[in-house]
């Protein structure tokens, strides 16, 4: 990677620097959410909570980190991403701790911590992906999709480490508790490198957004890559909350098997993010969602309807590799404005979230009365629609003409 920067801009050392630090709040993000998926089948069965009943629980993750999003925008444009990072990962190291121990108290202090946690990673979530644009410009490469890979690794590591934990019967509460250590002592520090969102005015004063968040909610381009993202959102987030319950009680694996291949779906997402760039780059933003969309759905079938687990873990690969591109594409495509980017993201995480709200509670229930293995065919209908409106990632002719970005023009 190769950093530019002029007279008034970050120095290449410090967008580098910027670089590694977004990398690793990305990291710390997925590590930290991973984590606690991974305990989800303990969780339940130390609950006794049936597939609906877990579905409503799943829920207030969701409900926490769409309460925190239409508010992270005009956040950020205040404090800048680095300080909202900083204080997120500080509210999300509170709310491990409450989760950590709410198996051995009960539902509801479960709710709660699950709630703070979930309006932390949302604010987190829109933080650094706004940094990730100001660093992505900075470089002049597409880079995004590896910091999503960065998010997907961090997954990866939390699911292999939740499996580690079943497997030698550590505690959730034990589990959880070194977690929040972890990001406590690790991600604050790092995001002190992050740059500056936005050029500051000669007076040090960072410029206001000229029509304020409300007027990006108004912006049709905007709206469809928010429910773009919402589709790929819920085939991502149905994967996170119910893979590992699918083929425990679908194909009647062990619990640390069905953690297992949570993670290989997580493997095949972080694996599909890294190689992205070159892949964006060859064949543009569209045509590749679209084929990945197709990728997905394939999976999706492969998983649902294999004949053996082994058919099933084969489903899961395609399944993450399909469904690897469609966030940070997304993202990136909201933040195709540097001025209005920290609101446009947050719109779109607004909207892409919802997947997040719905979904815990769509599949419960469903769940509830198919299985949870049939009920995840929904997915599929989700990625029809998000390939039908994928020509709203294109990129605008020109950066230097924001207001005409509801009209995409470009690749």
């Amino acid at each position: 990677m190769t950093a530019t920067t002029d007279a008034t801009g970050p120095s290449a050392a410090q967008v580098q620097a910027a670089t590694r630090a977004t990398y690793v709040a990305f990291i710390g993000a997925g590590f930290a959410f991973a984590s606690w998926a991974s305990r989800i089948p303990q969780v339940r069965t130390r609950l006794d909570l049936d597939p609906a009943a877990l579905g409503l629980v799943l829920l207030a993750i969701a409900a926490g980190s769409v309460s925190a999003l239409p508010l992270s925008g005009p956040v950020i444009a205040r404090l800048g991403s680095r300080r909202t990072v900083t204080l997120m990962a500080g509210l999300l190291t509170v709310a491990l701790v409450v989760v950590a121990v709410a198996p051995l108290i009960g539902v509801l202090p479960l709710v709660v911590g699950l709630f703070v946690m979930g309006f932390a990673n949302g604010a987190w979530d829109v933080g650094m992906n706004v940094q990730g644009a100001v660093v992505e410009r900075h470089l002049r490469q597409a880079v995004m999709s590896r910091f999503h890979a960065g998010f997907s690794l961090g997954t990866v590591i939390g699911a292999l480490g939740g499996a580690a934990m079943v497997a030698l019967d550590v505690s959730v509460t034990a589990h959880l508790l070194g977690v929040a250590v972890l990001i406590v002592a690790v991600v604050p520090a790092a995001v002190r490198a992050f740059v500056a969102d936005v050029e500051e005015t000669p007076d040090g004063a960072r410029p206001p957004e000229a029509g304020g968040a409300l007027a990006r909610w108004k912006e049709p381009r905007t709206l469809l890559i928010g429910l773009f993202v919402l589709a790929f959102a819920f085939a991502e987030g149905t994967a996170n909350d119910w893979i590992s319950i699918a083929l425990i009680d679908g194909y009647g694996l062990s619990p640390a098997l069905g953690t297992l291949g949570f993670a290989l779906f997580l493997t095949a997402m972080t694996a599909a993010r890294w190689v992205g760039p070159p892949l964006l780059d060859r064949f543009g933003r569209v045509p590749l969602v679209r084929a990945l969309a197709g990728l997905a759905v394939v999976g999706l079938l492969l998983f649902v309807f294999g004949p053996n687990a082994g058919v099933a873990f084969a489903g899961a690969l395609l399944w993450g590799a399909g469904t690897s591109l469609g966030f940070p594409v997304g993202m990136s495509a909201a933040a195709d404005d540097p001025a209005h980017a920290a609101t446009r993201v947050s719109v779109v995480a607004s909207i892409g979230y919802c997947a997040f709200l719905a979904g815990p509670p769509l599949i419960g229930f469903l769940g509830h009365e198919l299985s949870v293995l049939r009920a995840l065919t929904v997915v599929a209908v989700l990625l029809a629609v998000a390939t039908a409106i994928a020509g709203a990632l294109r990129e605008p002719e020109t950066a230097a003409e924001p207001e005409t970005a509801a009209e995409p023009t470009g690749r």
